[in-house]
């Protein structure tokens, strides 16, 4: 049984000591999730019925005794959460793609960013790294594993693949490929807003207005997952027995929690023609 439990099933260590604030994390985190979809949805249904804003621009383990989680829910759960953080990049390249046209290019934005241009776009921002991600853990999902124990609380697949038996040289490879691949995006928006703040350097008060009016939802949702990317990688990095469990765990589920549930806000309230909109149907209710 012992050996069954190793091989199919993995163990979150994370939650084990943080005691009866279990609670007071179940409790948070499920406003927050309620939070996230009501602002999300929110969100959609504003923004699909106003055809004026068609233009670019773990809670049930923080109360169980038990945390363990099967082989195949675990790589899909890694499967889905790096889909998210992955296209979260890509669709923010997109962003600064088009922010790029609109201030840099303006009297070719029409031209260059049609609906055919940003259906390929989008397009490609999920189907790359979904592909990519499929492949990468095929390779970790057919490693033998010799232990079960994750020092997360959701799964990871480089913690899945420190537990392998075997040699995992190919697997580095291909993570170490997957991460630089990761920076390409990165480097190509800071690439777009140095030549926004150099053309807005040349130009008037008025325009550097807009241009940061128009900007600013997009370079705050950029610092929001930089920073929350950042949490996840250096508690990766670290020991976590030094670590306060109750931090370690808010600190774990800020890159899953946080940029869902702030971009709705920063979206929404910052842009004008969306705050108009909720306003409205507010007040006609």
């Amino acid at each position: 049984m012992e050996n069954s439990t190793l091989s199919f099933y993995f163990r979150f260590t994370m939650f084990a000591n943080i005691g009866h604030y279990r609670f007071m994390a179940f409790i948070f985190c499920l406003l927050l999730f309620i939070f996230t979809i009501f602002t999300n949805l929110l969100m959609i249904v504003v923004i699909s019925q106003q055809t004026t804003l068609h233009e670019p621009i773990f809670l049930m383990d923080l109360l169980s005794d038990t945390h363990l989680i099967s082989r195949p829910a675990c790589f899909t759960q890694i499967y889905v959460i790096y889909s998210y953080a992955s296209c979260e990049l890509t669709v923010l390249s997109i962003m600064a793609y088009d922010r790029y046209i609109a201030v840099c290019l303006p009297l070719h934005y029409h031209t260059k960013m049609t609906l055919k241009t940003v259906v390929k776009l989008t397009a490609l921002a999920w189907i790359l790294p979904a592909f990519s991600l499929a492949a990468c853990l095929c390779l970790s999902a057919t490693l033998p594993l010799c232990g079960n124990e994750i020092h997360k609380v959701f799964c990871a697949n480089w913690n899945v693949v420190k537990l392998s038996c075997v040699n995992t040289a190919v697997n580095n490879v291909v993570g170490m490929l997957l991460t630089v691949t990761i920076f390409l995006p990165l480097f190509y928006i800071l690439y777009t807003y140095l030549r926004i703040v150099v053309i807005c350097w040349k130009s008037s008060a008025e325009f550097k207005g807009k241009v940061l009016e128009s900007c600013l939802p997009h370079t705050i949702s950029f610092v929001i997952y930089s920073i929350a990317g950042f949490c996840d990688v250096a508690l990766s990095r670290n020991n976590l027995e030094v670590i306060n469990p109750f931090i370690a765990v808010i600190l774990s589920l800020v890159f899953v929690v946080i940029p869902p549930a702030l971009n709705p806000l920063v979206y929404g309230l910052k842009l004008p023609e969306i705050r108009k909109h909720i306003l409205s149907a507010s007040h006609f209710e």
